[in-house]
């Protein structure tokens, strides 16, 4: 970060974790053809990665990056796996000391599927919901909304920290405030909400997004469902091109902002980088931050100052709502089209990928996708080491793809050919 001139007070990597989050793709494989895609069209021809590629990819990660590191379970639908696969990698990623998290379109992830994976050692689940999944049925984002209340029920009551993603295209970007403001009335359950915007990656139909489409615009969305002029600028997580994020305290269905004195959000930061934050129990990590901060003289004053002028400011609404509040976060990420990746973002990117050579970053895995899916996978046995073909599901002895131009794995969705001819 300090070479590439990203490092300031309000600097989460390096100072508070060594990378945002690792994405392992489990399966290639999706249950929705989105019209915003960022798999390869040769996805659905491709066999999973057997378990003991994915072991070595997560402890690929713990020594990379040391213990802590948030491992996105995805794909593809990760759901389309096997549930005693997603438990052994939920347990194995929690023996590395990694923070598993489902990430998933909600279709497949039933009640007991989730309280299987938390008697494993699950950490978050995030549902992905939005119009650009073309759910039968559905005509608007507002629609949308009775699937993510189902959604929220089902993981209502389990030890688990409950996200939202949703893409941001020019067709829905209207209708965000609308989405914001439900993620609001929903906080007692929702702990973070992320907007990711539309990109160009090469697949899906929408391709890049028009100009009113920016950061900015979704800021303003945000501002407008959430009822509160919240700030995104206290914190960077790697590049402040890519990710802006604002903490808010929701208390009788409105939303505070936590953020909003930058300096002293900041001076917290440096004191309580050792702290573990435990999403799945917001309280005890505010208890803890809350006795650092005592226990640091020169924050004593000017975090008593602010406390006092908040609980003024919401005084009312604590009241109304007896007492309750939930924390609620809004993350946005913007990914970058295929044919503009930027150096520096990509130099400094929080949201990385375990590949086959290490970790990716996920913005530049998504513009060179074929080359690192059509590739066998090292598999040892005993004493020998042989070849895991993503093409056939087989192991050779040979790290080569067939020489056949084309492939013809029939798939749920009905694509039966992929040209591999280009990258033998």
């Amino acid at each position: 970060m300090r070479e590439l001139g990203l490092w300031h007070d309000g600097q989460h990597m390096g100072r508070r974790w060594a990378v945002g989050c690792v994405a392992l793709e489990v399966t290639q494989r999706c249950n929705l053809d989105c019209t915003l895609c960022y798999l390869s069209e040769s996805s659905e021809a491709l066999h999973d990665l057997p378990l003991a590629e994915l072991f070595r990819r997560l402890q690929a990660v713990r020594d990379r990056y040391g213990p802590g590191v948030d491992i996105q379970i995805t794909g593809g639908e990760p759901t389309l796996r096997r549930r005693d696969e997603l438990v052994a990698l939920v347990r194995r990623a929690r023996e590395l000391a990694l923070r598993p998290a489902l990430f998933t379109n909600g279709i497949r992830a039933t009640r007991p599927l989730l309280e299987s994976l938390c008697d494993a050692g699950l950490i978050d689940v995030a549902f992905h919901v939005d119009m650009t999944q073309l759910r039968k049925g559905f005509r608007s984002e507002a629609e949308l909304n009775a699937v993510r209340a189902e959604y929220i029920e089902r993981a209502r009551g389990l030890p688990l920290a409950v996200y939202f993603n949703t893409s941001v295209f020019d067709g829905n970007l209207d209708e965000m405030a609308g989405v914001a403001r439900f993620f609001v009335a929903h906080a007692d359950v929702v702990r973070l909400a992320s907007f990711q915007l539309q990109a160009d990656t090469g697949r899906g139909v929408l391709g890049r997004r028009g100009a009113r489409l920016d950061r900015n615009a979704v800021m303003e969305q945000i501002r407008a469902g959430a009822g509160a002029p919240i700030r995104f600028d206290a914190f960077d997580f790697g590049h402040p091109h890519c990710n802006r994020y604002a903490m808010t305290l929701v208390v009788n269905g409105r939303a505070h902002d936590l953020l909003d004195d930058t300096a002293l959000a900041r001076r917290v930061l440096h004191t309580s980088t050792d702290l573990s934050i435990e999403r799945t129990a917001p309280w005890r990590t505010a208890v803890a931050l809350t006795l650092r901060v005592l226990r640091t003289p020169r924050l004593v004053s000017p975090a008593l100052a602010w406390v006092a002028r908040k609980f003024w400011r919401i005084k009312g609404d604590l009241l109304a709502g007896r007492g309750r509040a939930h924390k609620l976060s809004f993350f946005i990420h913007d990914f970058m089209n295929a044919c503009e990746l930027e150096h520096d973002r990509v130099e400094a990117c929080a949201f990385m990928v375990a590949s086959g050579d290490g970790t990716i970053s996920m913005c530049l895995h998504n513009a060179q996708r074929d080359a690192h899916l059509l590739v066998p996978a090292q598999v040892r046995e005993s004493h020998a080491v042989r070849w895991w073909n993503p093409v056939s599901g087989q192991l050779q002895d040979a790290p080569h793809l067939p020489r056949s131009p084309v492939l013809t794995r029939k798939t749920a969705r009905g694509r039966a050919k992929l040209r591999i001819g280009a990258v033998q």
